[in-house]
């Protein structure tokens, strides 16, 4: 996958922000590859927050020859190839939103303002994805993020599309620099627009917000650059700037406090 939207997918599924799984995105190595990495990613408290938190990125992605992987970021499954074609499917975990602000480094998915409306809770979820490149350094993908519990979070789906805008190599032709830029658009059902975005009656009378049934439908927009730099055919760094909106009746949701907002990530990676 181009480092556009291999992770950008991922976390995006995952609830938590867009960014390139640099470590992976160059040619895998023959066999079974372990990929570790850490970081930080500054994102906002939760999807409509005026508010930024820093989370840590932690990168623990193990790719075994026979397409089977077991990720930190991905999941636990399966992906192949075929031609331009590739997919996967995986089960991995939708992260929780809580209606308090949460304490230390990781304060991502919680917040005062959003108090009395409960907790959001966390869901094992199947991710599916496909992506399709038509042509060397562009690729476009969707994904689905399907719950497995907490059926009232609601399925999403992510539509994306990135390409390489400049490349780098080194005297033996290996990308040293790569400059990428993404996009992508999420799309919730009713369900997931309601929990994520909606007030219920029993939300209202025990907060400040009106009552909003959403309806389901596209809700979030996002474009990312990103650059990698490649050490050597191990290390790596990548760092990311992006800008996420929301759109749709997600945009008018009373619970929202700003409508768009930036997101950056920088972290080092190893492939063992």
């Amino acid at each position: 996958m181009q480092a556009t939207t291999s992770l950008s997918s991922t976390l995006a599924m995952a609830g938590l922000l867009l960014l390139p799984l640099s470590a992976m995105a160059a040619d895998p190595a023959p066999g079974n590859v372990l990929t570790v990495g850490a970081g930080a990613a500054v994102v906002s408290s939760y999807s409509g927050s005026d508010k930024l938190s820093t989370m840590p990125v932690v990168v623990l992605d193990y790719s075994m020859a026979n397409g089977f992987f077991a990720s930190s970021m991905r999941g636990i499954g399966y992906g192949g190839q075929a031609g331009p074609l590739s997919y996967s499917v995986a089960l991995g975990y939708r992260g929780e939103r809580t209606d308090h602000k949460r304490s230390g480094v990781n304060g991502y998915g919680g917040s005062d303002y959003l108090k009395g409306m409960g907790d959001v809770k966390g869901n094992a979820s199947v991710l599916l994805s496909m992506a399709y490149t038509p042509i060397p350094g562009v690729q476009l993908t969707v994904a689905s993020d399907i719950p497995l519990n907490h059926r009232e979070n609601g399925a999403r789906l992510q539509f994306g599309a990135g390409g390489q805008i400049y490349s780098r190599n080194d005297s033996q032709g290996v990308p040293q620099d790569t400059i990428s830029l993404g996009t992508q658009a999420g799309w919730g059902e009713k369900k997931y627009m309601q929990t994520m975005y909606g007030v219920t009656a029993t939300q209202a009378a025990n907060t400040a917000f009106k009552q909003y049934g959403p309806k389901g439908g596209f809700y979030e927009a996002q474009a990312t650059v990103s650059w990698e730099h490649r050490f050597d055919a191990k290390w790596g760094l990548t760092a990311l700037a992006g800008v996420t909106t929301l759109i749709g009746d997600a945009r008018k949701s009373p619970i929202v406090q700003r409508k768009t907002a930036p997101m950056g990530a920088i972290y080092a990676s190893y492939r063992y």
